[in-house]
């Protein structure tokens, strides 16, 4: 062991820490008001948090209670107080957050209240320490209940903390973490608001509402089934855009059909790209053999593939030749139609597509359906590809957002570890 440090509860901290349990740092921990408050329910009131408000850090007050001012007075005993840690005891027990001074004074609904002793602890400390790791695989442990997973209040008291010999380093590994929460928060931000600007200029450029230069052959507009459109688009079934073709699944019961060369793609497979719109690889591969004896069909690459049944309108753009099993339908799109264009359109139908499919148990659309899908189209392939262009540039914008935005989360992930367990000290 490295000199200066010594093995623990909580692992290898220094020499000159030490491991309480909570409740040897709090001056009370207990549950919130845990009677059935419906009936005090206001617009106006005593404002009352709940589990679901409670957020790794911070309380999320969007959607907050108020009750009654007179039926709060019996609780007073539970008022909130700034400083105070809010632990969720349901949805995702453990979580905790701080209570700002603003909310000094508020209520709070079955979730578990820590009061930190500030002589002894730093309270954005405390929560750090909650929040990470080691805190979480704590509850982890020692939930109790059945279907619904709960933390208790004797749990929480137990909670075994490394604690730092003074509030100046407790307080420096707090604003480190606090200055990349910052960060993250503020990137998280601008990626809502990119994504955001994408959808809008999405519905204008893929309904003509916004022109691009050089593209306005005629700059009136018209009236159609799919909605006002240019005077020089067309409304165009997706049967001539593209040629339509399905999927199929070789018999799982014989071995020789599968782990072939040939990509199978599942739904999974494109729900998994969470929002990256290229597949370049399947999670399972069928056989050459296996996809002659399937009702599988081959789908070129810089096709676009879409899911057709349960979660409809899921798309990406296969930049191999892949097959799909039945729960898709593809579009192979003719020389005419950019592949990018023809990915966006569809993506922006989604809605539509699930529409079509209202009254079934079991959601599914089919090619005779998408067959004749209306949708608005610019006459010339040159003017698709130009907005093709543009929503793939803020993609890939979007795209570095969320690599950057992914390298904090871990960057942070790696200074918890490091500051709380003192492998690096600040003070």
């Amino acid at each position: 062991m490295k000199a200066g440090y010594k093995q623990t509860e909580v692992g290898v901290i220094p020499e000159d820490w030490e491991v309480e349990p909570l409740h040897s740092l709090a001056e009370k921990i207990m549950v919130g008001i845990a009677s059935a408050a419906t009936h005090a329910y206001r617009k106006q009131g005593v404002v009352m948090f709940r589990n679901q408000n409670i957020k790794p850090g911070y309380l999320d007050d969007a959607d907050i209670l108020h009750i009654d001012e007179t039926y709060e007075q019996t609780y007073r005993n539970k008022r909130l107080a700034a400083g105070d840690l809010l632990t969720a005891r349901t949805g995702y027990p453990g979580t905790t957050s701080i209570v700002p001074p603003q909310y000094d004074g508020a209520q709070s609904f079955t979730t578990l209240i820590t009061r930190p002793r500030k002589s002894l602890i730093d309270s954005e400390y405390l929560c750090c320490f909650i929040n990470s790791e080691v805190g979480q695989a704590y509850f982890e442990q020692n939930q109790i209940g059945g279907g619904q997973k709960n933390v208790n209040a004797g749990s929480l008291k137990h909670l075994a903390v490394p604690v730092p010999p003074t509030k100046a380093e407790q307080e420096a590994i707090a604003e480190a973490l606090g200055d990349a929460d910052a960060l993250i928060e503020s990137l998280e931000r601008l990626l809502a608001k990119k994504r955001q600007l994408k959808q809008g200029t999405m519905q204008e450029l893929l309904t003509g509402k916004r022109r691009l230069p050089g593209f306005e052959v005629n700059p009136g507009y018209k009236q159609t089934e799919v909605g006002v459109i240019p005077e020089d688009w067309n409304v165009a079934n997706l049967a001539s855009l593209a040629d339509i073709r399905s999927g199929g699944t070789p018999s799982t019961a014989q071995s020789q059909f599968w782990d072939g060369d040939i990509l199978w793609c599942t739904p999974t497979d494109i729900t998994g790209l969470a929002g990256f719109k290229y597949l370049s690889d399947t999670c399972r591969k069928i056989s050459r053999l296996g996809l002659k004896t399937s009702s599988a069909e081959m789908i070129q690459a810089n096709s676009v593939v879409m899911t057709s049944r349960a979660t409809i309108g899921e798309c990406a753009i296969n930049q191999v030749p892949v097959t799909t099993n039945q729960g898709f339908k593809n579009f192979v799109p003719f020389e005419n139609v950019n592949v990018d264009f023809l990915y966006y359109l569809l993506v922006t139908q989604k809605q539509k597509f699930v529409s079509l499919c209202g009254g079934s148990t079991f959601l599914e659309i089919g090619k005779s359906q998408l067959a004749v899908f209306k949708v608005p189209l610019p006459t010339t392939k040159a003017e698709q590809t130009a907005v093709a262009k543009i929503l793939s540039d803020m993609d890939g914008g979007i795209d570095a957002l969320e690599a950057k935005l992914s390298k904090a989360r871990h960057i942070k992930q790696g200074m918890m570890q490091e500051l709380l367990t003192g492998r690096i000290r600040l003070v």
